[in-house]
């Protein structure tokens, strides 16, 4: 989340770190989330899981798909589905370049990290990645515990 303007959040919520490790992140969005009332009173409780999901386009919109949200165990008959799609909020233009993205060149939409904003709104840190080969993994393994034995020599 180097990318993002860390002085805008509040409070992350849960952080995809294995989006790094099978992608090459190269731009992040952030985008809002359209939620119901249950959904964010569980992720105040800080239970979500965004390790498996990505972000697709259905109709023209952007939407958020597999990220696990569980019920709300007080919300009663009133609850959600945990696994629905969610629609992102980005701005049109942002919409039709990611669309074109994702259609053409073979980019994958994968969910960074997920906060509250100072507004306390929920925000979807979303990274355009394309996928990484198997030696593409294993040399970002080598770079990981070099710099791991580099700092350990300092």
């Amino acid at each position: 989340m180097s990318n993002l303007h860390e002085k805008n959040i509040l409070k992350n919520i849960s952080q995809n770190n294995r989006a790094y490790y099978d992608y090459f992140i190269e731009d992040i969005y952030e985008a809002g989330i359209v939620l119901t009332g249950t959904e964010v009173k569980s992720l105040r409780s800080g239970k979500i899981s965004i390790a498996e999901s990505h972000a697709d386009e259905i109709d023209g919109e952007i939407f958020l798909l597999n990220a696990n949200i569980p019920e709300y165990m007080e919300a009663n008959r009133y609850n959600h589905y945990p696994k629905r799609p969610r629609k992102l909020l980005l701005h049109a233009n942002e919409i039709r370049k990611l669309i074109g993205l994702i259609k053409r060149k073979g980019y994958t939409l994968v969910p960074i990290a997920i906060y509250f904003n100072k507004k306390n709104k929920v925000k979807v840190a979303l990274g355009l990645g394309r996928g990484k080969k198997n030696y593409d993994k294993r040399e970002t393994i080598k770079e990981r515990e070099w710099q791991r034995q580099k700092s350990r020599m300092e």
